[in-house]
C-alpha cells in the first residue's frame, strides 16, 4: 500500500519545526486537480495572522525557474544562437580572460567557474565545464544579458507572455509590502521582514506567490506549455528548460542541470533529488524552504512552502531534500506503477 499523504504532510509539519519556519504549506496537484493541500502556522514569528491560500510566499531563488524559461524564449526566437555560444560573445565590457571557455550552457547549469571576490570583481574557481558550484553570479550574468536581448527585464516577459494568459494574479514581484506576504525569518527571536534582497539587484529578487500559483508554474511545466488546454508556451521552450543541457562532467557525483531546474538523470549524490525520484523529473528549491517538485511519470506536482532563512540540515541539508523528495514520490506514485 503506498504511503497515504498524512505520512508527507507530517514530515513536512516535523521539518518546519526543526527549523523554526512559522508557516508551512503542502500542495499536490495530479493530472491536473489538486488532490492534497494543507497550511499550517501564522505569516511570521511576530504576526498571528493564519497562513492560507492567499498567503504568498517568498520564493527566494527558485525564481531561477522563471529566469529559466526566459533564457528559453530567447533561444527559442533565436536572440542567443546556441546554449554553447561564448559568453564574451555578449559582453565586450567584461575581461575575455576571466570568461575564458565559459557558454551560455556553463552559466545555466552551475557549471561556470565564475565567483566575486569580497569587493565584487570576477575570479575563476575552475575552469568552466569541470565542476559544479552554486553562486548568484551567474543569475546577474544572465540577467543582464536577457536586458541587453529584448531591451526589457525578463520579469516583463513572464507577465506579458505567462502569467497574464495564465490568469495569475498573486505572483509578482514585489516593491512594497502587503498583508497577503508572509515574511521570512532569519533569527526566531527577531522580527521577519516581507523582503530577502534589496529591491534594485537587477535581479528579479523577492518574487511572491502562494501554493496554488507555485503549483500552475510547475504544471504549465508538466503539461508542456499548456494551460486549461490553451497552448501558452511553445512546447521547444519547455523541452529547452527542462531537459538535462549539463555538461559531461568528470565527476560523476555533481547533479544535473536544465535551465537552472535540477533534472533527474541517474541519481548524483550532490543532487536534491532522491534515488525514487523517476527519470526526467525536475525541481526547483530556495533557501527560504519553498520547493517545487514536477514528476512527469506520475503527472504530478508537489509544492512545499516554508519562511526560514536557510533550510533546515546544515552541511546535511541535500541529505533532507532527498529524503522530502523520495517520500513525496512515493506517496504520489500511482497504483499502477507499484511492483506486487
Amino acid at each position: 500500500m503506498k504511503t497515504s499523504y498524512v505520512a508527507l504532510d507530517s514530515y513536512v509539519r516535523h521539518i518546519q519545526n526543526l527549523n523554526h519556519s512559522s508557516a508551512a504549506a503542502l500542495l499536490v496537484l495530479q493530472d491536473d486537480r489538486i488532490v492534497f493541500e494543507n497550511y499550517d502556522g501564522f505569516h511570521s514569528n511576530h504576526d498571528a495572522k493564519v497562513v492560507d491560500v492567499n498567503s504568498m510566499f517568498n520564493v527566494a531563488s527558485a525564481r531561477k525557474s522563471y529566469l529559466g524559461l526566459a533564457i528559453a524564449y530567447a533561444l527559442y526566437e533565436g536572440k542567443i544562437r546556441h546554449l554553447d555560444d561564448l559568453v564574451s560573445n555578449y559582453f565586450d565590457e567584461h575581461d575575455v580572460d576571466t570568461f575564458r571557455g565559459t557558454t551560455i550552457r556553463h552559466l545555466v547549469t552551475h557549471s561556470h567557474g565564475l565567483n566575486r571576490d569580497e569587493t565584487g570583481v570576477l575570479f575563476r574557481e575552475f575552469d568552466a565545464g569541470e565542476g559544479w558550484a552554486y553562486r548568484n553570479v551567474n543569475v546577474e550574468i544572465v540577467t543582464d544579458l536577457f536586458k541587453r536581448l529584448y531591451g526589457y527585464d525578463f520579469t516583463h516577459l513572464l507577465r506579458e507572455r505567462v502569467f497574464r494568459p495564465m490568469g495569475l494574479s498573486r505572483t509578482e514581484w514585489a516593491t512594497d509590502a502587503a498583508p497577503s506576504f508572509v515574511k521570512v525569518i532569519d533569527d526566531p527571536d527577531e522580527e521577519a521582514s516581507y523582503k530577502l534582497y534589496p529591491f534594485d539587484d537587477g535581479m528579479g529578487s523577492n518574487l511572491h506567490t502562494t501554493a496554488r500559483e507555485f503549483a500552475a508554474w510547475g504544471n504549465l511545466h508538466l503539461n508542456i506549455g499548456r494551460h486549461h488546454g490553451v497552448q501558452i508556451v511553445p512546447e521547444e521552450v519547455i523541452r529547452l528548460a527542462t531537459s538535462i543541457q549539463s555538461p559531461a562532467y568528470p565527476n560523476s557525483t555533481f547533479p544535473t542541470n536544465g535551465l537552472f531546474w535540477y533534472v533527474q538523470g541517474e541519481p548524483k549524490a550532490w543532487s536534491e533529488l532522491g534515488e525514487a525520484v523517476p527519470a526526467g523529473s525536475y525541481q526547483i528549491l530556495g533557501n527560504t524552504g519553498p520547493l517545487l517538485l514536477v514528476i512527469p511519470a506520475y503527472r504530478t506536482v508537489v509544492v512545499r512552502m516554508y519562511n526560514k532563512l536557510y533550510n533546515y540540515g546544515g552541511d546535511r541539508y541535500l541529505d533532507y531534500l532527498r529524503e522530502f523528495s523520495n517520500l513525496a514520490a512515493e506517496t504520489v506514485r500511482p497504483i499502477d506503477n507499484l511492483m506486487p
